[in-house]
C-alpha cells in the first residue's frame, strides 16, 4: 500500500470543490454573487455560507486556479474557518489524486481509507 504524504494543492476544478465542500456537510451554491467588505459583489463559481453567518466563494484566477473571495475583516475573525479550509484544502487534492490515479490505471481498485 503506498502513502501520499505530499499532494498539490492549488484549486483548479469547480465540480470536483463541489464535491469537496459537499463531503464536509456544506451546501455549495453555483454561479452566485458574494459580497465583501467596501466593494461591489463580486461574481464566484460556487460561493457556501457556514453555520457563523460567514460565507465564502471562489472565482477564476487569470492563471486558472480557484481563488478564495471572501470578506476578510470577518473571515479573519472566525476561529475555525482557517483550520476548516485547510482540511477542504487537503481533501480536494486527495480526490484529485484518486481521481488521476483512476484515470491512469482504469482496472485498479482505487479506495480511500481512513
Amino acid at each position: 500500500m503506498s502513502h501520499l504524504t505530499i499532494l498539490p494543492t492549488v484549486l483548479h476544478d469547480a465540480d470536483l470543490l463541489a464535491a469537496t465542500l459537499v463531503s464536509f456537510g456544506l451546501f455549495p451554491e453555483p454561479q452566485g454573487l458574494l459580497e465583501t467588505f467596501g466593494e461591489e459583489p463580486r461574481a464566484v463559481l460556487l460561493r457556501v455560507a457556514f453555520a457563523d453567518g460567514l460565507m465564502v466563494g471562489w472565482e477564476r484566477a487569470a492563471d486558472g486556479s480557484l481563488a478564495l473571495v471572501g470578506d476578510l475583516q470577518r473571515l479573519s475573525r472566525s476561529q475555525q474557518l482557517p483550520s476548516l479550509l485547510g482540511r477542504i484544502t487537503r481533501a480536494y487534492a486527495a480526490r484529485q489524486a484518486l481521481a488521476e490515479a483512476a484515470a491512469r490505471m482504469p482496472d485498479a481498485l482505487i479506495e480511500l481509507g481512513a
